[in-house]
């Protein structure tokens, strides 16, 4: 069968040829590097650029040594002084304000200068960006729209070198990527029902959220029935 796209997403993990260095050699015939081995050079010509070797080189040394061993809050506050930064920007979610200061407190603490941004900045109503009344989370009362274009913005202007994405809304968040200029980070994605944590669904995605699945499931094989245990005469 010939691909024409890479699906890493179905390599088993019994395979996974990447891992050992032997991905041209042993990877299904989905593996990028036999589907679009030019695209796999173009990306490594990428990390002659200075800056974006010291970036990958200082996320594995933190990687490596932080291994298991230090929160992502703690990996943030590494990486950023292993790479000279000295203006961090928080880019928070306004129902994760607490958390927003605690973070800002935890930053400052290591010696950081923080800008921190929240989402409603503007307190621009939502019907400036044509929504409908009956759009809203609570239709009759003031809602001011989510402002991720600003929260970049804003932190683009103060002149942070690293941004933190505190529970951002999705595509709030897709937003704020691409207005902002810096490097960023996600911290905290938003997840109101699993309480920030969307990895649950997918670990529970046959059991308590299978209603995530759509029309085009695919079947799973049916699981073979324990043998009967013979009684004993």
């Amino acid at each position: 069968m010939t691909y024409k796209d890479p699906t890493c997403a179905l390599c088993p993990s019994t395979v996974q040829a990447c891992k050992q260095g032997e991905a041209e050699a042993r990877g299904p015939g989905f593996c990028p590097s036999k589907v679009d081995p030019a695209t796999i050079a173009d990306g490594w010509s990428s990390y002659d650029d200075a800056e974006t070797l010291k970036i990958a080189q200082v996320s594995a040394r933190v990687e490596a040594e932080g291994y298991c061993k230090w929160t992502r809050v703690e990996e943030i506050v590494e990486f950023s002084k292993r790479m000279g930064f000295k203006k961090l920007g928080i880019a928070n979610c306004i129902g994760l304000i607490e958390q927003a200061n605690v973070l800002s407190r935890i930053l400052e603490s290591h010696g950081f200068e923080v800008v921190s941004v929240s989402c409603k900045a503007g307190n621009i109503p939502k019907e400036d960006i044509g929504l409908k009344d009956g759009e809203k989370i609570k239709p009759g009362a003031f809602e001011p729209m989510c402002n991720p274009v600003t929260q970049a913005e804003m932190l683009n202007r103060h002149g942070s070198e690293f941004n933190i994405v505190l529970g951002l809304c999705l595509g709030h968040d897709s937003l704020f990527f691409k207005y902002a200029n810096g490097l960023s980070t996600v911290l905290v994605a938003k997840d109101r029902v699993l309480g920030h944590n969307p990895i649950a669904a997918l670990q529970l995605v046959d059991t308590y959220y299978s209603r995530v699945w759509g029309p085009l499931k695919p079947e799973t094989k049916a699981k073979k029935k324990p043998a009967k245990i013979r009684e004993r005469a």
